[in-house]
């Protein structure tokens, strides 16, 4: 049986509205929230360390190699 991840990681690429908690270009972990997803936002946690809410269309997901 697979495990549904609870994290992934997320690329900001647009930080309007947002400048002082996202920087572009930077990597974040995004929470699995399914009722954030089905309104199109995320949760990521952002520079002060604690999680908030984002659009969705701000960040790319990342996906790395198993390996």
């Amino acid at each position: 049986m697979t495990e549904t991840p609870s994290e992934q990681l997320v690329v900001c690429l647009d930080n309007d509205g947002y400048d002082a908690s996202l920087e572009r270009r930077k990597i974040y972990i995004a929470l699995v929230d399914q009722d954030a997803d089905k309104h199109g936002i995320l949760r990521v946690i952002d520079e002060s360390g604690e999680d908030y809410l984002y659009p969705k269309a701000s960040f790319g997901p990342i996906t790395l190699p198993a390996a």
